[in-house]
């Protein structure tokens, strides 16, 4: 199926139905003049060269009409939000009620928590991978000792089985039925930043409401990146940033999912903010004080939209309506780290080892190396010579062709790279 030859990769690359979208970005240049090799978009996804003209469009609004843009402008401030919606319901497999962009993420994880962390004397754990991403661990330690409780008492970790890197299904749904008593909630990425590995989001929810047990998941490497269901996988939240694999630009607006049953709760205990509140009596403040939520993922808003941080996200957003849905995206990722899986396998290195799934279907886009000897100069050499990935300490390189604008040729130049610095 795959060659090392390098016409067989510009053949596919002619062949490519997604080829002309790497055109809708701004491609970082080395010092040659010529574009990276970009494999860090798990990082920050490249700028859409669309960007601009809509974050221009909202500066001059504001020049234009100062606090009347809110009404005034094309796309209102004050309904500014909803212009995501849809768009962002659709890469979260959800309905639009479920969905709101606000906040970032780890706001977004404590807002959820404050909601669906409901400690009780007998149930009173949480469950979650290791390793998490440190602000996810963070917020639920956090979380956790704010309730009164000792996070060595009440959180569990699922870990990979001795000599191996990644945790299999069977251990997680082992551990939420040993502990099924005891568990609150079970708190676990999509894909998880280290290695990698796409964990299977159905069969962990199913597990734990199975055991009466509340499921949330950080989808920070998982949306925009693999195809998502949270609706008919009933999973009861979710949080996730976007200047990863939605492109939208550092520290731009996250996102959160609340599934429907528990969005149109309106009894559901929250932490409240003005902008959650019904829209009919949100300007009403202090005549009608009384926090009213909106029966849906709205109910969670603490604030007024962002704009500036939102811009971004609606260039990033169109160009995936434009693409025709995850699905397409998802069938050249598989297609591009099966080539690269391939070229490092002909390498056929004892320096490096790739730790990320070799399934596919157990794998974003994403490939984490192992690197046996010198890892940092290894990186720092890539680095040289025109390749932007990135490094986790203590020895692992993290690589990331991502099918929006990455190419099989650049692919294949990493792997030559790769196998003339090792």
């Amino acid at each position: 199926m795959f060659s090392v030859d390098e016409k067989f990769v510009c053949d596919i690359d002619a062949q490519d139905p997604l080829r002309d979208f790497r055109d809708c970005f701004h491609l970082p240049l080395g010092k040659d003049g010529k574009p990276l090799i970009y494999f860090a978009g798990n990082s920050l996804g490249l700028m859409p060269k669309s960007a601009r003209q809509i974050l221009d469009e909202e500066l001059d609004n504001w020049a234009k009409f100062g606090v009347d843009a809110h009404h005034a402008a094309g796309t209102p401030w004050y309904s500014y939000h909803e212009a995501l919606r849809n768009p962002t319901a659709r890469l979260a497999g959800a309905q639009p009620i479920e969905v709101i962009c606000m906040n970032s993420l780890t706001v977004n994880l404590h807002l959820m928590m404050a909601t669906f962390y409901r400690p009780t004397k007998s149930r009173f754990k949480v469950l979650m991978e290791d390793p998490a991403f440190p602000s996810d661990t963070y917020a639920i330690k956090t979380q956790i000792a704010h309730h009164g409780l000792d996070p060595k008492d009440a959180l569990i970790l699922a870990r990979p089985r001795n000599g191996e890197f990644t945790i299999r299904t069977e251990d997680i749904i082992d551990l939420i039925e040993k502990h099924a008593d005891h568990l609150a909630l079970v708190m676990f990425a999509g894909v998880n930043f280290f290695t990698g590995q796409m964990f299977h989001i159905a069969a962990i929810t199913a597990a734990a409401h199975k055991c009466g047990i509340i499921v949330g998941f950080d989808l920070a490497h998982a949306i925009g990146n693999v195809p998502l269901l949270l609706h008919d996988w009933n999973v009861d939240f979710a949080v996730w940033c976007s200047y990863k694999y939605l492109n939208a630009g550092p520290g731009a607006i996250a996102g959160a999912f609340v599934h429907e049953r528990h969005a149109t709760n309106t009894k559901l205990p929250r932490l409240a903010g003005w902008f959650g509140n019904d829209p009919n009596t949100r300007f009403r403040l202090h005549l009608e004080p009384e926090f009213i939520p909106v029966p849906s993922a709205d109910g969670w808003q603490i604030s007024n939209p962002p704009i500036f941080s939102m811009a971004p996200l609606r260039a990033s957003l169109s160009i995936f309506d434009e693409v025709g849905g995850m699905e397409r995206l998802r069938a050249k990722s598989i297609k591009l780290t099966g080539y690269l899986e391939f070229l490092l396998m002909e390498i056929g290195s004892k320096k490096f080892s790739v730790i990320t799934p070799g399934d596919p279907n157990a794998r974003g886009c994403q490939l984490s190396i192992v690197a046996h000897q010198h890892p940092k100069e290894l990186h720092n050499e890539l680095v040289a010579a025109g390749v932007k990935c990135d490094f986790r300490e203590p020895n692992v390189i993290r690589v990331a062709p991502t099918p929006l604008y990455s190419t099989f040729h650049e692919v294949w130049r990493f792997a030559q790279i790769l196998s003339e610095h090792q």
